[in-house]
């Protein structure tokens, strides 16, 4: 079995491919051609929990990520993963890899996947919200698919805002308000339980991308949820009671929400008009995982990279 650690998992992920990739993989899911259980956890009491994404995928093979979330955590990352990949063919393991790099990132590459769908041809102003991991890795995975004219950060606090803008080539706004006003696309990436954002301040034509947690409060205001036509990566997923779900979303119609798979195959409509509000609200499903440690695990095999073990050693 190959063991690949954070830093290689980070060289190794291609973050242009891995856009593609998402938009193969959900293609193959929304054809019905993936298996993808509901995600389950274990509560750790109140300190948070550990959630299984079993799932396979025909163009990213099969596997498991165990992923945990700690809201609390101040000195390491609130979500953090490891990822096992086995051979579809005889159900041996092939692959042990960091999944914390993975999770940011394919989440990212998502919101990315679904601004390039959905977002107006001539959007060129991009606000994201949030200071954290999310907020970085959206940086660089939105300036994958648009050539941002402005890019506009903002935080609860002002000075991580300030730091962040300049690590990503944005600037700081004063408050959340001022960042969405002019904004065409606008990137949620907090753990916020309140609406970060009134539905007032999103103007005509905005996509906006929500990727925070936060169950059972949402970053997403209800009206803005009301006011948008709804896009997810999987309906039974997304309309899944906690933690699989978005309870943001529950009580919609499964028929008026589409998926970004419907999308990349031609099967249903994005965007309809200049005018329209879109909304893509993402709860994080495993094919994403499965088509990044695919990625990953080529360009392993292919550069040597990683450690091998023999898991019957290991048990002797």
């Amino acid at each position: 079995m190959l063991v690949l650690s954070r830093s290689e998992v980070e060289e190794l992920l291609d973050l242009d491919a891995l856009v593609d990739a998402l938009a193969a993989a959900h293609a193959e899911l929304s054809a019905g051609e993936a298996s993808l259980p509901p995600r389950v956890a274990a509560l750790a009491g109140d300190a948070g929990l550990l959630g299984a994404m079993p799932g396979f995928l025909p163009s990213g093979g099969l596997g498991c990520k165990l992923v945990t979330l700690f809201p609390g955590n101040r000195d390491r990352p609130t979500h953090q993963a490891a990822i096992i990949v086995f051979d579809p063919a005889t159900g041996t393991p092939v692959a042990l890899m960091d999944g914390t790099y993975i999770t940011a990132t394919r989440t990212a590459a998502a919101s990315a996947l679904a601004a390039r769908l959905l977002a107006r041809p001539d959007a060129r102003v991009l606000a994201i919200l949030g200071t954290g991991v999310q907020a970085r890795t959206h940086a660089r995975a939105l300036a994958r698919v648009r050539a941002w004219d402005e890019v506009w950060v903002a935080g609860r606090d002002p000075e991580k805002a300030e730091q962040l803008a300049d690590e990503v080539g944005a600037v700081a706004a004063p408050s959340f308000e001022a960042a969405v006003l002019d904004a065409d696309v606008v990137a949620m990436t907090t753990h916020s339980a309140e609406p970060i954002v009134s539905a007032e301040w999103i103007g005509p034509g905005t996509h906006v991308g929500s990727v925070g947690y936060s169950a059972p409060g949402s970053e997403l205001d209800p009206e803005l949820v009301r006011a948008a036509t709804v896009f997810v990566e999987s309906r039974e997923s997304t309309l899944a009671p906690p933690p699989a779900g978005a309870p943001e979303l529950a009580g919609l119609d499964p028929a008026e929400i589409s998926e970004l798979g419907e999308l990349v195959a031609g099967t249903r409509p994005g965007r309809t008009s200049a005018q329209e509000i879109t909304l893509y609200k993402s709860v994080g499903v495993a094919v994403q995982d499965l088509a990044a440690a695919a990625l990953v695990l080529a360009a392993a095999r292919e550069r040597g990279a990683g450690l091998e073990i023999e898991l019957e050693e290991i048990h002797a």
